[in-house]
């Protein structure tokens, strides 16, 4: 038999029942209100303290309110919020099985998906997807196979909440680690972001691409060129990102790849229609910048790339210069329509000419000796005395380092390596 205190606890636990059953939407909001503020942070012993052992019996009427109204955001925040109590106890996972198996996913992953909702709603249901993928890998499954990947990177792109936009890209990741099955599809996922409209979610999505490198192994191919194509963006921040990402790049087989992109990027063709680039009218800054003018920034943007990427790895100069990189940089100095494809071309041109002398002797000979020293005097800064005919004859410079030359000058200091340590070997003996 019930004791006396246990009676009255089931009492009151079915008068808050019933009041809550009988409750209009202002009502139960009250009742949310106040179930949030007392009870967040509670464990789950002391939530069925609480509830006198009945606390599922209030997360069932939450979940079959959510299921009946979360199109009509009725009181679908402090809904989400208060089913979050739940979903967090410690010791609770038995509330989080229950809420899943009346749909939870795929209740939340729709919030996702309903243009009318509010942003800080969408925020809350990414939260409790969250706390499903932290509960293990088969739940983390369970959000992919209900096609979570594709909701989360759509609501990436669109997302006009910076805050959200973060939470979702740290679900992402989450459900790129310790998810083999499903990993190369959270993988892909990220790469269609690279194509919206919004820069915070391509920089977001470059970040999470490149943390997820080392688990990933081979790069799928289709990566190379949405990589390379935000670094038209007139963002720094995101150009940064998509570097960061290339560098990682370098040790895997797109390397080829994205090193002849990026040398293509250096020389766009010269005579090109001046058409407005297709983008979205929430960026009217963006609707003033001609195609040229995005062509100038991916110009300067890879050339930028391709001094970082040959000053870390002889093995990538050398494959650059089998490309023309030489010729490439010298029609980007030669700009005089973009000040930053000058500037870049010619720091990364520098490195080449004082690592390799016979790339020294080919610009040289091609600028002349008096644009040269200037060259070699200040690098930073030689550019901007340069008149139109010396730009003309840069753009449209042949110099052309033979394709065997980087090879040859490795060999030879490689061979010169080699007897100096022969000679030190013969000098210990």
């Amino acid at each position: 038999m019930t004791s006396v205190r246990e009676q009255e606890a089931i009492r009151k636990l079915m008068v808050f029942l019933q009041e809550w059953d009988s409750a209009h939407k202002v009502a139960r909001s009250r009742i949310l209100d106040n179930f949030i503020k007392s009870s967040n942070g509670k464990t789950e012993p002391e939530l069925e303290l609480e509830f006198s052992q009945g606390a599922s019996l209030f997360l069932a009427r939450l979940t079959a309110w959510l299921r009946m109204t979360y199109m009509y955001s009725t009181c679908l925040n402090k809904l989400l919020k208060s089913i979050g109590i739940f979903l967090s106890a410690a010791s609770g996972r038995r509330y989080l099985i229950e809420f899943l198996e009346i749909g939870g996913v795929l209740i939340l992953l729709e919030i996702l998906g309903l243009n009318h909702l509010k942003e800080e709603d969408k925020r809350e249901s990414v939260k409790l997807l969250q706390l499903v993928a932290d509960a293990g890998r088969k739940y983390k499954e369970l959000i992919c196979e209900s096609y979570g990947v594709q909701s989360l990177a759509e609501f990436l792109a669109t997302s006009n909440s910076a805050e959200a936009q973060e939470d979702v890209q740290v679900l992402l990741a989450s459900l790129g680690r310790s998810n083999p099955k499903y990993q190369n599809q959270v993988y892909k996922g990220l790469i269609a972001v690279l194509s919206c409209a919004s820069p915070r979610a391509q920089q977001l999505a470059l970040q999470t691409l490149g943390a997820m490198q080392d688990t990933v192994g081979e790069v799928p191919s289709i990566l190379v060129e949405p990589v390379l194509d935000v670094l038209c963006s007139v963002h720094l921040e995101v150009q940064s990102e998509a570097i960061q990402l290339l560098r990682a790049l370098m040790a895997h087989e797109v390397r080829p790849a994205v090193l002849k992109g990026l040398v293509a990027f250096l020389m766009p063709p010269r005579k090109k229609t001046f058409t407005f680039y297709n983008t979205t009218v929430k960026d009217p800054a963006a609707l003033c910048l001609k195609q040229p003018v995005l062509v100038y920034i991916q110009q300067a943007a890879a050339a930028k790339a391709i001094g970082i990427l040959a000053k870390e790895s002889a093995e990538v100069a050398e494959e650059l210069l089998q490309l023309r990189v030489v010729h490439g940089l010298m029609v980007a100095v030669g700009n005089l329509d973009h000040l930053a494809s000058q500037r870049h071309a010619s720091i990364s041109l520098e490195y080449f000419v004082h690592t390799f002398p016979f790339v020294e002797e080919s610009v040289k000979k091609a600028l002349g000796h008096t644009l040269f020293q200037s060259f070699m005097d200040s690098p930073e800064t030689w550019y901007t005395k340069m008149d139109p005919v010396q730009a003309e004859e840069l753009a449209s410079n042949r110099v052309d380092v033979p394709r065997d030359m980087a090879r040859m000058q490795s060999t030879e200091d490689f061979g010169g390596l080699l007897n100096v340590c022969g000679l030190y070997c013969i000098l210990a003996m």
